[in-house]
């Protein structure tokens, strides 16, 4: 039951008694925003990660890979899924296939992008040292793509949370049902509520990567350090040090 003069009886856009009274659908609707996000990015990487090292091995394949996703990718969302009703229904795989369409340029394109701008002499080092392929990419190409790697992903991650969304014109689309049912109601709150939650996952989610980044890439956090320490001029009578030279290798213990 409202109560008179309460923040639901007037409609307002800031409502505390709203977030109260419907704390279980905020919390189910942000659960399968989650859910699908991550589904979707998870068989995005799944479905890149081989596209790309077949495009590595056969740069022909470049092109066509290349040029399927973006045919899917400049596909409306609202037609794609409409596409899609007749084989899978009004059912979070539709949206799930839909969002998984769309990560795989921003995955494919970021990956590769990667794993190409490992320097051609860093290789050669290694294969003079012994690496085999796996080894090669395993502990020295993917260390040293992983900036590349985890832009693409953070990209990937923040595009997929926007556009689930969408998925509430066929029911499932997380926060965005709330949104759509605010927005078909006039229910201010509720549509403000769930577009911030929205924006917030987006950012902590943005955030989590980048943290992500940084446990991953130990040898960068002592490079910066380094590179931005304050360096006072020698002293008189002494030489300059020169600075030591670099190890085109990331370091062996921290690649894995």
């Amino acid at each position: 039951m409202v109560a008179s003069g309460s923040c639901l009886e007037r409609n307002a856009w800031i409502c505390g008694d709203y977030v109260e009274t419907r704390s279980d659908e905020l919390q189910a609707a942000l659960r399968e925003h989650v859910s699908l996000t991550l589904s979707a990015v998870a068989i995005g990487l799944v479905i890149a990660v081989p596209l790309v090292l077949l495009a590595r091995r056969w740069r022909f394949a470049v092109a066509w890979i290349s040029g399927l996703a973006n045919i899917l990718y400049t596909v409306p969302s609202l037609a794609f899924f409409a596409l899609l009703l007749p084989v899978t229904g009004l059912s979070t795989t539709t949206v799930r296939i839909g969002l998984v369409a769309y990560t795989l340029v921003i995955l494919f394109r970021g990956l590769l992008a990667g794993l190409d701008s490992v320097p051609a002499d860093v290789r050669d080092a290694a294969r003079g040292m012994g690496y085999g392929p796996l080894r090669l990419l395993v502990t020295v190409e993917i260390p040293l793509a992983l900036p590349a790697i985890m832009a693409a992903i953070r990209v990937a991650t923040v595009s997929t949370i926007a556009l689930v969304t969408v998925g509430a014109t066929i029911g499932h689309g997380g926060l965005g049902d709330l949104i759509y049912d605010g927005l078909t109601s006039s229910f201010k709150s509720e549509v403000l509520t769930a577009s911030v939650l929205c924006v917030a996952l987006a950012i902590v989610a943005d955030l989590l990567l980048v943290a992500l980044q940084w446990l991953l890439t130990p040898w960068r956090r002592g490079r910066r350090t380094r590179a931005g320490r304050a360096v006072g001029p020698p002293s008189a009578g002494s030489p300059a040090a020169s600075p030591p030279a670099a190890s085109p290798l990331p370091p062996q213990g921290t690649a894995a």
